[in-house]
């Protein structure tokens, strides 16, 4: 009965969101409907949601497919979705209300509120600013510290990010290039913490959420009470048989929340959306933040780079506070994404036409959300001839195939050397080795093989397998990281390890597995 119920629930929904679609969209419900199922079906995706508003209300929000290929229960419009680093723009929303309340300025030191806050450059860590944390200027590299998030399963602290943060030497010079930073976005939120008084997730909760009637939105998995209409992470699991995508391990943290934690379902995100492209407000005039921090908000903070104009005509990339800013046919379009483990999502806003598009998937398939994003948005934005399908099902088919081949060579030499040698000397190599930030990893032998084991992190837990020479490379346990990587020793004037250097195999693994950063030194 239960089921019964909910069907014809979001039925009704469907039915009334169609009719007023028709009048009010470019793109006629049966239309959505067919390009979300093959999407579905190219990408191999369980579940999506979609949303379009426009001119101030939602005009198509609907959910297909799966939750959970585990349970099988259908995805609607209210269904929970891990939305990832669209969380960020949350973070820049707490940070501007507090703007506000004059509890801080934007210029402010990150020292005054973190005294402890370091970076390897004294110099930048006297100049750096709560501005600097929102965006991605640091002179960090791509990705830097994210393995304390990243897998999961390790056991850094908030005060452990803030500590380690002293270790990550710069790539480029401060404020001069644009590096995604996760970790920033942590610290950030440790700002709004220590001002508010409140903890970063309850702040998300009661002053943003709440004002804005997200009512069944959390600011972490965790806080999921008596809700069961949530999705389930799926990916690909390398060594499966059927080739097709699972139920993966969901992704989980406890001090991250700030730069990815946040639960919400299309429905929600809406009335975000809409606060949003009215300059922060909300309800019967009320103002969530200001006119003037919004504006802060979506003012180029960052220059990316842009290449050619493409399709949309596009001449210029930068990022905001929380959002990345490009034009798109004239018109200036504010979106971002977001991604972690089985489930990645797009929020996408184009401010003039008063146009919003809201994909979230329970997949690791990027290609699948800008399909949609970008078919829908052409509707609206009058461009025609684009198979974003085909598109994205090209490029996807040949980045795996590069990704393919790279790491088939590689484990096409690990075999070769297993069969004909010279075997590794396995005694050479075990012991305890030490890193800044990541800390211990061990290299012990069990069954007359090599197993490698990060103590802060037991999901980095894999067989370490010979290469070329002293280079040796790691196959993780949990195969849908996809994020296999080289172990490099070097060596001492004996040809004893001192330590290790290490970098992905594939050019497709995730730049949050950041093994480049690290520089193990033995210890015993």
């Amino acid at each position: 009965m239960q089921t019964l119920k909910r069907f014809l629930s979001v039925g009704l929904f469907s039915y009334f969101l169609f009719s007023a679609i028709t009048s009010k969209a470019q793109m006629a419900p049966a239309d959505v409907d067919a390009l979300v199922e093959k999407t579905r079906k190219t990408f191999d995706v369980p579940g999506i949601a979609v949303a379009i508003v426009k001119d101030g209300k939602i005009v198509y929000a609907k959910g297909y497919g799966v939750a959970s290929l585990a349970t099988g229960k259908k995805v609607d419009e209210n269904t929970l979705f891990g939305i990832a680093s669209n969380s960020k723009a949350f973070t820049t929303a707490a940070i501007g209300i507090l703007c506000d309340e004059g509890k801080l300025h934007l210029d402010d030191k990150v020292t005054d509120y973190i005294p402890e806050f370091k970076l390897y450059d004294p110099w930048v860590t006297s100049e750096f600013t709560i501005r600097d944390l929102l965006t991605h200027r640091s002179g960090l590299g791509l990705g830097a510290g994210d393995l304390m998030d990243f897998p999961d399963s390790t056991d850094f602290t908030m005060k452990d990010v803030i500590y380690n943060l002293r270790y990550f030497k710069p790539v480029t010079s401060f404020r001069s290039a644009y590096a995604y930073d996760n970790q920033l976005y942590i610290v950030a939120g440790e700002v709004v913490a220590r001002v508010s008084g409140m903890s970063w997730e309850d702040f998300i909760e009661t002053r943003i959420m709440k004002p804005l009637g997200m009512t069944n939105s959390r600011a972490a998995y965790q806080r999921i009470s008596g809700n069961s209409n949530y999705v389930d992470a799926h990916g690909t699991v390398e060594g499966a048989a059927d080739g097709k995508v699972h139920v993966i391990p969901r992704y989980v943290t406890t001090h991250a929340d700030a730069a990815g934690g946040i639960y919400s379902s299309v429905t929600d995100l809406s009335k975000w959306v809409i606060m949003q492209m009215d300059n922060g407000k909300y309800g019967d005039g009320k103002q969530l933040f200001s006119e003037e921090i919004h504006k802060e908000m979506w003012t180029p903070q960052t220059i990316l780079p842009v290449g050619a104009p493409g399709p949309y005509n596009v001449h210029f990339g930068a990022y905001g506070l929380g959002w990345f800013l490009n034009d798109a046919k004239g018109y200036k379009e504010v979106s971002h994404t977001g991604g972690i483990d089985g489930m990645v999502t797009k929020v996408d806003l184009i401010p003039e036409l008063k146009l919003a598009i809201i994909v979230l998937t329970n997949q690791q398939s990027g290609a699948a959300f800008s399909a949609i994003d970008n078919q829908i948005k052409d509707s609206y934005l009058g461009v025609t001839g684009n198979d974003w399908i085909k598109i994205f099902s090209d490029r996807v088919a040949a980045g795996e195939a590069n990704a393919d081949k790279v790491t088939a060579a590689v484990w096409k030499q690990v075999e070769a050397r297993l069969k004909n040698g010279p075997k590794l000397d396995n005694s050479l190599y075990t012991g305890t080795y030490h890193d800044n930030w990541l800390g211990d990893v061990t290299i012990s032998e069990k069954g007359g093989k090599l197993w490698f084991a990060v103590k802060r992190s037991p999901k980095l837990t894999g067989e370490l397998l010979p290469y070329k020479a002293n280079a040796l490379v790691v196959k993780w346990n949990i195969r849908s990281t996809h994020a296999d990587a080289f172990a490099t020793f070097t060596l001492d004037e004996e040809g004893k390890p001192t330590g290790i250097k290490m970098k992905p195999i594939s050019p497709a693994t995730d730049f949050s597995y950041d093994f480049q950063d690290l520089d193990f030194r033995k210890v015993n």
